[in-house]
């Protein structure tokens, strides 16, 4: 959690959003009124970020103290890589909360979205000395395809986020220890969808330690398996996501305004 906020001013003249720009304006409040479907948010705290398209030095993030449930496509705020609110805006963002999200935009050209959630088992299973275990398919998604990062605590300096991307590598998911889970999506819909999948691996995990002794595949099997759910690095979230903004407009389509 982070506190520091950006007042809302303005950093140059505001642009007119483009059609391009809505669109992942409308994914990316998706994608938060998704996760809170999933009971993923962590009341005010945790951010999903998304680079605006045709301006690589400009996000979309959410405003602070707006519940993920909330979220609209135009609450969405426009900042620039230093945490700095781009155009007109009457919402307030949280400039220390986006740090880790700059640094993992900054260093992957890849990184169009980058989620950060707190969830309870992804929390649980990043404070296990062994990690993410091969215990489902889901988790063999990320069989030998998953980073860690340490804890080093509330402040976020740019010295850690170098070793933060660093510890991510070429990685798409990350549990960061005793804090929580981020996914790197070329899209919106892939870092979701990837989230899904991560959290679901970490919930079956747990489900599982607690039931007794704990049968493994074969290290062969969960290598394969591996290969076979990466799918030659396909973008993964294409055919879900149209289905989950169907789920969503039925339930509540004023996401997309």
């Amino acid at each position: 959690m982070s506190f520091s906020m950006q007042p809302a001013r303005a950093a140059g003249a505001p642009s007119p959003v483009t059609p391009e720009e809505q669109r992942v304006r409308t994914d990316l409040a998706a994608a938060y009124r998704l996760s809170a479907l999933q009971g993923w948010d962590d009341l005010i705290y945790t951010h999903i970020s998304a680079t605006v398209p045709g301006e690589p030095d400009h996000f979309l993030i959410n405003p602070f103290g707006f519940a993920f449930e909330e979220i609209r496509a135009s609450d969405l705020v426009k900042i620039n890589g230093r945490g700095e609110v781009v155009g007109a805006t009457v919402h307030p963002v949280n400039v220390t909360g986006f740090a880790l999200h700059g640094a993992v935009h900054a260093a992957r050209a890849d990184a169009m979205c980058v989620m950060h959630l707190h969830n309870t088992a992804g929390i649980a299973v990043s404070a296990q000395a062994e990690g993410l275990l091969p215990l489902s398919q889901h988790a063999m998604r990320f069989h030998g395809r998953i980073a860690y990062h340490d804890y080093e605590g509330l402040a976020f300096t740019p010295a850690e986020g170098a070793r933060l991307t660093d510890s991510l590598g070429a990685q798409q998911a990350m549990l960061l220890r005793n804090h929580g889970t981020l996914t790197v999506g070329r899209t919106v819909a892939e870092a979701y969808v990837l989230m899904a999948t991560l959290i679901k691996a970490c919930e079956i995990q747990i489900g599982a330690q607690a039931g007794g002794r704990l049968v493994r595949p074969a290290p062969g099997v969960a290598d394969r398996a591996s290969e076979q759910l990466y799918d030659n690095g396909a973008i993964e979230g294409a055919l879900e996501w149209p289905a989950l903004l169907r789920k969503l407009d039925r339930i509540d389509p004023s996401y997309r305004d």
